[in-house]
């Protein structure tokens, strides 16, 4: 006897996809670009690499990372169904369950304070705490106060910081310095894609430009921030570095990579176009990636 069952389609699993899926629901490319940064902040405080500890904190910080872009989505399911940037993604198009997601981001968690707690107690702690952060205050602020960019700011900067403390075990002026280097860096990189996506975030309610517009005085904050970026960058110039230092050499390059960035701020500000704010975002990236660079190779070659 045929039953109803019988006549229903049978979508065979296809592990391919389903990888896809999953590199998407935690913004693979994204996260490691911000496990580079962790990278970096390791080889800046270390005198001699562990390849052990640095293994961990690469599988450590992607498994945070990933957890917290996981998480994120899994909240703003329904929100992304409604952009068209995001309305493809594995939840909002109906290819991942939610519950699926809510576990594996759960397992993430777990997987990585693990391996960071394996490294030490405080690389563990930020490390958690950056995913609290972002998961519990950041993304419900998102509709509620263009302030939500601040606060992400705080689990973005952390990275870059997370690194040396790993190294080292501490926390004082030389991850202050490399944290607060990444947290202004990101209101310009964050609200060029803001300014970019301004029509699809107002379609999900979410509140990320300053002024609510792209206008003038957003543009103005961008140029305002950049600048405070660029400053900051040069600390270890001086003698408040602590144990993170420069060479003129490295100061040169830096202002010359400051110098694009600003270029490209500035420019905003004097077009007010989607076009200029697409290429300060890329500039943006160009950026911080050059200064991770710049910093490293400038420790490691004098």
């Amino acid at each position: 006897m045929k039953t109803h069952s019988d006549s229903l389609p049978v979508t065979p699993f296809n592990l391919i996809a389903f990888l896809s899926d999953v590199l998407q629901l935690t913004k693979f490319r994204l996260a490691i670009s911000v496990v580079f940064s962790s990278l970096a902040g390791y080889l800046l405080a270390a005198d001699t690499i562990n390849p052990s500890v640095l293994l961990a904190l690469f599988l450590g910080g992607f498994a945070m990372v990933g957890a917290s872009n996981a998480f994120n989505q899994w909240i703003e399911k329904d929100k992304d169904a409604l952009m068209d940037r995001t309305k493809n993604r594995p939840l909002p198009a109906g290819r991942m369950n939610p519950v699926t997601a809510l576990l594996f981001a759960s397992l993430l968690t777990l997987l990585g304070v693990y391996i960071l707690n394996n490294i030490n107690f405080k690389t563990a702690l930020f490390g958690a705490l950056s995913i609290f952060i972002y998961t519990c205050i950041y993304t419900p602020l998102k509709t509620v106060t263009p302030l939500s960019v601040f606060v992400g700011a705080f689990p973005g900067a952390i990275p870059f910081m997370l690194g040396w403390v790993a190294a080292t075990g501490s926390f004082g002026i030389e991850p202050g310095i490399l944290f607060m280097i990444q947290f202004f860096w990101q209101f310009p990189h964050f609200w060029a894609i803001g300014w970019m996506m301004d029509e699809d975030y107002k379609k999900a309610g979410f509140k990320m430009l300053p002024t609510g517009s792209p206008d003038r005085a957003t543009a103005f904050q961008i140029v305002f921030y950049t600048l405070w970026t660029i400053v900051i960058s040069l600390i270890p110039f001086t003698q408040y570095g602590g144990q993170l230092s420069l060479s003129l050499g490295g100061v040169v390059s830096l202002i010359l990579i400051g110098i694009y960035f600003l270029y490209h701020t500035l420019k905003l500000m004097q077009q007010k176009t989607k076009e200029a704010a697409r290429k300060l975002m890329y500039a943006s990236i160009a950026y911080i990636s050059l200064l991770q660079i710049i910093y490293v190779l400038d420790k490691w070659i004098q």
